[in-house]
């Protein structure tokens, strides 16, 4: 059964940090893409990955998109992703690893996305996104099994993937049968009213609108999840609360805005956070 998803969910996930912790107690992440072309894509992950919050944040991108890196978020350390041995190197390293946006499909980055897979273990989080989704549909690549994995497609990302045409996408047992045989472990398909699928659980979000449909949106979110994923303990709630928070900061900025740039929304995202479980006005 769909359920819907509400802001309960919120503060059932954004609890205020303990005292006595540091910026390594709230995710390492790595996250890969930006060739020279869609660069702005990775930028944009990052940006919401380091506002929601996230500890330690690496990005590995294409050399000319460096700069514009540490302009935008000089909190982001930053990997030429030339070095493969390097980027490899991190990838073991980090507890959430998030590759797609802005990756492209050249060889180089289907062979980057084959080895960042191969080089993960069972105590990592893979987030797939954008690009990476496209090449593994593409070269028929397999989705490791011993990996926790959430995948971002929208629509026709996931016909391509899955093979369930956009028509019968309604049909959350056809996905949700799909993304079992694929090794995803938590679904975002992300579509007019967005679903979330997982093990036992079937969640739908309700909110948001059309300000949303513009370049960037989609890398916004994957940032936002893999932040969440990062510093909070359950991985398929992390997911719902940042796709919800995503949506719901979407629909407030919306209030006073034709369309809703990424950027914004990302911005947008500490004061969000700081309004859960405190005094000040409700979240929607």
């Amino acid at each position: 059964m769909v359920t819907e998803l509400k802001a309960d969910i919120l503060h059932e996930v954004i609890q205020k940090r303990p005292t006595a912790t540091n910026k390594t107690n709230f995710g390492k992440l790595l996250l890969i893409g930006g060739n020279q072309q869609y660069g702005g894509a990775i930028l944009m992950a990052a940006s919401a990955a380091v506002n929601s919050g996230a500890g330690l944040v690496t990005v590995a991108t294409h050399a000319d998109n460096i700069t514009a890196l540490h302009v935008r978020n000089p909190e982001a350390m930053a990997l030429d992703w030339s070095d493969q041995g390097a980027v490899l190197d991190h990838v073991r390293k980090s507890s959430v690893v998030l590759i797609g946006p802005g990756l492209g499909n050249s060889d180089d980055a289907v062979e980057l996305l084959r080895s960042t897979m191969r080089a993960m273990r069972e105590n990592q989080t893979l987030i797939l996104d954008a690009s990476a989704l496209g090449i593994i549909a593409d070269k028929h690549i397999m989705i490791p099994n011993n990996v926790f994995t959430i995948a971002t497609p929208h629509q026709g990302e996931w016909a391509k993937l899955s093979s369930v045409m956009v028509a019968y996408q309604d049909s959350m047992e056809l996905n949700d049968l799909q993304r079992k045989t694929l090794n995803i472990d938590v679904l975002v398909l992300k579509k007019y009213h967005t679903v979330i699928l997982s093990e036992n659980r079937q969640m739908q979000l309700l909110i948001g609108g059309p300000y949303q449909a513009t370049g960037g949106m989609g890398d916004t979110l994957a940032g936002l999840i893999a932040g969440f994923v990062g510093q909070f303990a359950e991985p398929r709630r992390a997911t719902e609360a940042a796709v919800y928070a995503h949506s719901a900061i979407a629909q407030e900025l919306a209030e006073h805005n034709w369309v809703v740039r990424p950027s914004f929304i990302s911005d947008f995202v500490p004061n969000y956070m700081a309004r859960i479980n405190t005094n000040l006005p409700d979240i929607i």
